[in-house]
């Protein structure tokens, strides 16, 4: 069957939904307890490509080769190790294509910890309290995992599979280089539209920004102590040229005005120095300093004109410095050098999603605008599809006692359901 669903059998979807929601719950944990840091994903893939082949599909694992998209224009830097870089990738394909195919993308990666004495339970220990689902993770995104999973499942429990291709996708380094969902595509993988449940409470997001990371290593003139006036200090430099960087910042978002969408938001270019290290001892005047940082860009901003901006910007600063005369900072860019998009308006992916939210919450859906980086560039920007990122409300991503709301997520798997029923139509699963 496919056209738009008979209010009946929309019921019966999220009736189902709710009828395998503790196993949800309980997927999510297992989840959650795979601590997918930057390289060591693999485990937390392994469980992906078990959990897609149970369920049938056809699964693709691989692990990516730099070489194969270093010369895509989506490419971003590479600085870590790959040999440990996996994707996983499911294909449900009907007995005959029928409706439209469909990706459900989510990203299995998660940010570091931080102390972990700083959490109020150990991080990868999932804890359930209330409506909230505690653990790195959890919001950031593998409850959006989960969501994805599960809302095909609810449709096979009633019988049902899509009746078009449907691809999972489980995706490495959407948080720092967003390399993961592009081997996908440059491995061939597209369709007429695709879903991304990041936590984005609730709503769907209408455009958002670029990201560029970048290293500045700053190199000094050590002395003793007690010759300081003689030295090079290289981390009192390098917070100059943090805060000529953050003039740069201002620059940028007194521009916002120029970009279609960013106009109204306060403070849409946000640069941070997210780590920071130097010296070897507490008596000499230190000879080096690197710190690392993350800028966002507008959507029509080059990043390759930005990143010229980035490195005018410390020579300047770094011109009212005379030890760095002979010896000028050095800007490495060693992860995100990416775009950022913009959702337009008006697509039939868009007019469906906002008919099956409102099925599901009982309210009109809403769009906004997120200074935050998200992998839908790759299929709007060079995949030429529509790409609906919305997901569930969230609280502390990237923070300590990051959580997820479970009431949020259920509803957000039943509209995914019920787009996935339309979208791809149905057909019975033993015909």
């Amino acid at each position: 069957m496919t056209g738009p669903l008979a209010p009946d059998l929309a019921r019966r979807i999220l009736d189902e939904v709710r009828a395998g929601f503790e196993d949800q719950i309980r997927f999510t944990q297992e989840l959650i307890r795979l601590p997918s840091l930057r390289g060591q994903e693999q485990t937390a893939q392994d469980f992906m490509a078990r959990t897609l082949t149970k369920r049938g599909y056809g699964v693709d694992r691989w692990r990516i080769d730099p070489e194969d998209i270093r010369h895509h224009p989506g490419f971003s830097p590479v600085a870590t190790d790959y040999s440990n870089a996996y994707n996983v990738v499911g294909a449900l394909r009907p007995r005959e294509e029928r409706g439209r195919s469909l990706i459900l993308n989510g990203h299995i990666d998660v940010v570091p910890t931080g102390p972990a004495d700083m959490w109020s339970a150990p991080p990868f220990e999932p804890r359930r309290e209330g409506d909230w689902l505690y653990g790195r993770g959890s919001g950031d995104m593998k409850a959006g995992i989960a969501a994805n999973v599960f809302a095909v499942d609810a449709l096979a429990r009633l019988g049902y599979r899509p009746a078009a291709t449907l691809y999972q996708q489980s995706v490495i380094e959407e948080e720092c280089t967003g390399n993961g969902a592009l081997a996908c595509l440059v491995r061939g993988y597209t369709a007429d539209a695709a879903i991304i449940p990041e936590p984005e409470d609730d709503r769907l997001v209408r455009a958002n920004v670029g990201v560029l990371w970048f290293r500045v290593h700053v190199r000094g003139h050590p002395v003793h102590v007690r010759e300081a006036g003689t030295g090079g200090d290289a981390i009192q430099t390098a917070y100059r040229l943090m805060a000529g960087l953050r003039t740069l910042e201002e620059r940028w978002n007194a521009r916002k005005g120029a970009h279609r969408y960013f106009e109204d938001l306060d403070h849409p270019i946000n640069f941070n120095v997210g780590k920071i290290e130097g010296g070897d001892w507490a008596s000499t005047v230190p000879a080096w300093c690197s710190f690392d940082c993350r800028i966002a860009i507008y959507p029509d901003q080059d990043p390759a004109e930005a990143a010229r901006e980035i490195e005018a910007q410390i020579r300047e600063s770094a011109a009212e410095v005379a030890f760095l005369a002979n010896s000028p900072p050095e800007v490495e860019f060693n992860g995100f050098f990416a775009r950022g998009y913009v959702l337009e308006p008006g697509s039939d992916a868009e007019t469906l999603l906002a008919r099956c939210h409102l099925t599901t919450f009982a309210r009109p859906l809403e769009s906004f605008v997120t200074p935050g980086y998200l992998d839908g560039r790759v299929f709007v920007i060079y995949a030429d599809m529509p790409c609906l990122v919305y997901g569930p409300v969230s609280e502390a991503i990237h923070g300590f006692d990051e959580r997820v709301s479970l009431s949020s997520v259920e509803r957000i798997t039943g509209t995914i359901a019920l787009f996935i029923a339309e979208w791809c139509g149905l057909e019975p699963i033993d015909a």
